[in-house]
């Protein structure tokens, strides 16, 4: 038997059994980040250099890694040396400087790189741990998933934050010596993708195109305030954060609201990624291991004949 036939008989093996042969899943991704300390979001001159990307950030994470210390800064010809101190462990970067660039400063007051005209710049912290992430591993420990919207998008992560009795709880328990209190700030894509499943070996063939026009159709009338809360407890579900409670072990559900039209649409499943090349650190939680990259897909329906998405992929069920 040649290799195409080979691969044919293996798809039939795979989605012959399934009922229809289209289906349907919404699927969201974060777009660009922000990453604070959370003592930060009452500093208003660190605040003030991510203002305008703040303003369409509306999902955020709190969380926990590992604390960095800075703890020496040399320049070495055209290189910039900074040594950092992270779980024990000394760890020498180099930066390439251009010509006319001169280290000034202190460990006691802080260390800068001043040019010609007097402008000042240093590399900053998530730049640091997206540097030192890829000398070793630096983790973020998720231990709640929120989300920040309001009339027309008016409000975003940050206007949460500042009066979230969560991040205060959390603050106020205490965060381990080594650890430092760090916020996610995500950009949710305004354009999600309907992603379409062709089977030709599906048991039913005759409702092809009413399905592709159902799911254009649910994409199209989906609200951007709709996909940020299916995108917030699409992660929850996933990550399981401690301090959450709503959508843990509730979501998906037929009894959701927000979900009442997708079912309705036949839409066959919810993703929401979180996939970054340059993110400064690895996301995890208590039922998560630590990855470069997270999928939260979610089938709507139990039907084992329904699921045709990310086959072979990890499930919630092997977390």
């Amino acid at each position: 038997m040649d290799d195409k036939k080979k691969r044919k008989r293996s798809m039939k093996k795979l989605f012959g059994n399934k009922r229809f042969d289209v289906e349907s899943s919404l699927n969201m991704h974060a777009t660009s980040f922000i990453v604070l300390p959370a003592f930060a979001i009452y500093e208003e001159d660190i605040i003030g250099a991510y203002k305008a990307q703040i303003q369409h950030c509306h999902i955020y994470l709190i969380g926990l890694v590992p604390k960095i210390d800075l703890v020496d800064c040399i320049q070495d010809g055209l290189d910039l040396v900074t040594s950092c101190q992270l779980a024990g462990h000394q760890y020498d970067l180099r930066w390439p400087m251009p010509p006319g660039l001169s280290l000034k400063g202190d460990c006691e007051s802080g260390w800068y790189v001043i040019d010609a005209a007097g402008t000042k710049s240093f590399p900053n912290l998530d730049v640091l741990m997206a540097r030192l992430n890829a000398e070793t591993h630096i983790d973020f420990k998720v231990l709640y998933i929120g989300q920040a919207f309001g009339e027309n998008g008016s409000r975003n992560a940050l206007d949460r934050l500042r009066k979230h009795e969560t991040l205060q709880k959390i603050a106020v328990k205490g965060t381990p010596q080594e650890y430092v209190l760090t916020l996610l700030l995500l950009e949710i894509i305004l354009y999600p993708r309907i992603l379409m499943m062709f089977n030709p070996f599906a048991k039913d063939a005759s409702q092809g195109r009413n399905r592709i026009n159902k799911g254009l159709n649910k994409l199209a009338n989906t609200t951007e305030a709709e996909k940020t809360t299916l995108y917030e407890a699409s992660l929850i579900r996933y990550f399981a954060p401690p301090y959450n409670k709503e959508f843990k072990d509730s979501f998906p559900s037929t009894n959701m609201k927000l979900l009442a039209d997708f079912y309705d649409k036949d839409i066959a499943a919810v993703t929401a990624e979180v996939v970054f090349d340059n993110l400064p650190f690895r996301l995890y939680s208590d039922t998560v291991a630590a990855r470069d990259w997270h999928m939260a897909h979610h089938d709507l329906h139990k039907e084992e004949d329904r699921k045709v998405f990310f086959l072979g992929a990890p499930s919630t069920k092997d977390r």
